[in-house]
């Protein structure tokens, strides 16, 4: 069963006094079973967003530290700043990152918020998917009035506290407490100073757009309608930044499946030139999943005309230069993206190490690494293979009006080559897990049967790993074998030796599979197994040899 891990954004009313800033960081840090990925402090707004991942338990803890730490260090009757706020801790959402569902997140919202309201003794209002009550799901809405509205709000019946007393705290002010989606915060550089003409963008382009006042002529009286703008799931607003001597376009993107950021930034950007501006460069706020990256990438790529297969640095090059990342600092994806700052450290896995220290690793006294793991290596080399001819096939001349064509076969296999170089890691802890339940203690007949019972899982599982490296080698077969048929011709033996090391790790793969089937109790399921292995051999052997047959024919 996988683990449930979970983020925590929350977003600090104090973004100057580093101090107050550090105090909050180490109460979370302190917090065993977190992780703190990224501190962002910015002084204009005068507020930081902080960054940590775990289980949901220990982040619940972290989170509550840090809530009385800043409750205990801010002050908001004297806190100014750009960004629209109501408490010392403004807000703490909770994102599902694996393992753990939605509502699953927001009744941990609830139980943060629940003891937040109790032992902190201020008010708390719950939001987004932990909301309980529509009109309190949108944060803008719970947020409406700020902290000098607070009191007057607090004496509304249809804004009392969700938890925590209906009083008006002047030091704490309230916090709003909330499960959501991944939600980017980024901020739109214009070249500009003019908060008015950001503003004006910020219209065109936010969800709900602007209001338009119209009078008649013959009475005088003023109707108002919305005039919606032109992305969804989008809120924005324009203001000046003064350290950096520029307007922008501050954005919160809710929904990144509705609109991703590449598509912000392109709407963004045709409004700033409309209006004779431009968009000079791109700020991300916290940090963004990997796909936020991949896909922008990809978007510039076909607006280039280019092939869209590219390995993910690749693909996060493209994004950071095409919206200016780097505009006002550099950008440093291992810093900004989630998945490059989780639990498992780059240096720990296989899949991080150079060659040589692979070949090492490999060769020393330890049975894992082991041939698990170089068959899946060596599968992942054919998919880079064939990847790589599509890719070289969209840029050769003359052959533009087939770039789409190539990209998707890029696409497909580079794909497929991730997918074989996390086997890498999985196979050598698929044997680790039987190694661990084969070391659980035996002295009771229940001890007995609690570890039987682990390693039959334990070995289920090193026999499904190498059987999903066969079954993803097999997908890569055809990526090999259309780009001997159609690729550039001058890359046909690349493709050729793609197939044989597709193959090869095939059948690593495949003898993976028969030395851990041997000692499954449950023989039904060990026979299962065996039946689709042999199937997928034969019928890899058979295209395989196909398509070296077409090689050969080709440079012979």
């Amino acid at each position: 069963m996988n683990k449930q891990i979970i983020e925590c954004v929350p977003n600090f009313s104090e973004g100057r006094n580093s101090e107050v800033i550090d105090k909050i960081a180490r109460a979370i840090s302190a917090c065993a079973g977190v992780e703190l990925l990224d501190i962002d402090p910015g002084k204009a707004t005068n507020r930081t967003v902080m960054t940590f991942i775990g289980e949901p338990a220990d982040v619940v803890e972290a989170a509550f530290q840090a809530i009385k730490t800043a409750q205990e260090y801010i002050d908001m009757r004297v806190h100014t700043g750009e960004h629209p706020r109501f408490g010392a801790t403004d807000v703490c959402p909770l994102v599902p990152v694996s393992g753990i569902s939605m509502e699953e997140t927001a009744e941990w919202a609830r139980k943060l918020a629940k003891r937040v309201g109790e032992e902190l003794k201020f008010p708390v209002f719950l939001y987004e998917s932990a909301a309980s009550a529509p009109h309190r799901k949108n944060l803008a809405h719970v947020r409406a009035g700020e902290y000098e509205g607070l009191e007057a709000k607090l004496r509304m019946p249809e804004w009392q506290p969700d938890y925590g007393p209906a009083l008006f705290v002047p030091k704490t002010g309230t916090i709003a407490i909330g499960a959501r989606d991944f939600l980017i915060a980024v901020n739109f550089n214009l070249n500009t100073t003019s908060v008015r003409r950001a503003n004006s963008v910020s219209f065109d382009v936010r969800e709900a757009g602007r209001i338009i006042k119209e009078t008649d002529p013959a009475t005088g009286q003023v109707t108002e309608t919305r005039q919606p703008g032109k992305l969804k799931a989008a809120k924005a607003i324009g203001w000046f930044i003064e350290e950096y001597g520029i307007a922008q376009v501050s954005m919160n993107l809710t929904d990144i499946r509705e609109t991703p950021l590449h598509v912000a930034f392109d709407a963004v950007n045709e409004s700033a030139f409309s209006r004779g501006m431009r968009v000079s460069g791109t700020e991300i706020v916290g940090m963004v999943p990997l796909r936020v990256l991949t896909d922008a990438g990809r978007h510039f790529l076909k607006k280039q005309g280019r092939s869209s297969g590219l390995p993910d640095a690749e693909l996060i090059k493209i994004a950071i230069k095409s919206m200016g990342l780097d505009d006002l600092c550099p950008f440093d994806p291992s810093q900004k993206v989630i998945e490059y700052k989780m639990s498992m450290k780059a240096s720990n896995r296989l899949i991080s190490f150079n060659l040589s220290r692979f070949t090492e690793e490999v060769a020393s006294e330890s049975p894992a690494p082991g041939g698990g793991s170089v068959a899946a290596y060596i599968a992942s080399c054919g998919a880079a293979l064939s990847t790589m001819v599509a890719n070289l096939s969209s840029h050769k001349r003359g052959w533009d009006d087939k770039v789409e064509l190539f990209s998707g076969w890029a696409e497909k296999g580079e794909a497929i080559r991730k997918e074989l170089l996390a086997a890498v890691d999985a196979d050598t802890e698929a044997f680790n897990q039987v190694m661990n339940a084969f070391g659980m203690p035996k002295n009771t007949a229940e001890e007995k049967n609690l570890r039987s019972e682990a390693i039959q899982s334990a070995q289920a599982g090193a026999v499904r790993v190498p059987l999903s490296v066969m079954k993803t080698a097999f997908a890569g077969l055809p990526v090999a074998g259309a780009m001997v048929e159609i690729g550039n011709p001058n890359s046909i033996t690349d493709a050729g030796v793609g197939a044989a090391a597709l193959l090869c790790g095939i059948y690593g793969a495949y003898l993976n599979v028969l030395i851990n089937i041997k000692d499954l109790k449950d023989r039904a399921l060990a026979d299962a197994f065996r039946a689709e292995a042999d199937t997928i051999l034969a019928e890899s052997k058979k295209l395989e040899n196909a398509i070296q047959e077409a090689v050969l024919k080709a440079i012979i």
